[in-house]
């Protein structure tokens, strides 16, 4: 908003910031959100090119679908996730609604250990990807997504909705990218089933910018029964 293995110098920015993924309608603005020695933060961007807006309840523009996948039962269309569960890392999180800035940008989760979840994308467990992000550590030490690095193949992550339904992910890979090469296309374009993607930030810490280098996104897709 608005982690390969960890390695010594990742560890030791874990006590000197905070950072998180932020995005803009259809497209990503990916920054970083930096807590600096004196409690405030500073905020540096990039943006790619915009797409157009996908739609919460169809997944995306287009309502794209592939025809030879499995059937999926929609969320309602006033449904909205509350609660982020990740049990092989010990995440459990409520999730904040997060919307977009003055500039574009997603405003990043207000604390440090809830995600959130960009409110104008995809419910989870609707066709399309659905995108949850948090920080990887603040000012103090370690962030909700502090382990997301560690989540492997087959991991199971759910998603509570305000329905009280519970919608199943499994991830299926991970991907570690320089921030000024963020692969939208690949994050929040069309896809034909459900999915979730999971962004905090990663690599190394540069002081001299106050930001992390990298991103890292973690794809999973719904289980069906």
């Amino acid at each position: 908003m608005s982690l390969a293995t960890f390695v010594a110098g990742h560890r030791a920015a874990v006590l000197a910031a905070g950072a998180a993924v932020v995005l803009v309608a259809g497209g990503v603005t990916v920054a970083a959100l930096a807590a600096q020695p004196d409690g405030t933060t500073t905020t540096t961007s990039t943006s790619p090119s915009p797409s157009s807006t996908p739609d919460a309840a169809s997944g995306s523009a287009g309502a794209f679908q592939d025809p030879a996948a499995p059937s999926y039962t929609a969320p309602p269309a006033d449904a909205t996730p509350v609660r982020v569960q990740i049990p092989s890392i010990g995440v459990d999180s409520g999730l904040e609604a997060l919307g977009l800035g003055a500039q574009g940008e997603l405003d990043p989760p207000k604390a440090w250990q809830s995600a959130g979840w960009y409110q104008d994308g995809v419910v989870p467990g609707a066709v399309g990807p659905a995108v949850i992000a948090g920080h990887v550590d603040s000012g103090s030490g370690p962030a909700v997504f502090v382990d997301l690095a560690k989540l492997t193949t087959g991991d199971e992550v759910t998603v509570t909705l305000s329905t009280g339904s519970v919608e199943t992910f499994r991830v299926t890979g991970s991907e570690r990218t320089p921030k000024a090469t963020f692969p939208t296309s690949d994050v929040y374009g069309a896809s034909p089933t459900p999915g979730l993607r999971l962004i905090t930030c990663d690599g190394t810490f540069d002081r001299s910018t106050g930001h992390y280098v990298d991103n890292l996104i973690v794809f999973a897709d719904l289980v069906t029964s």
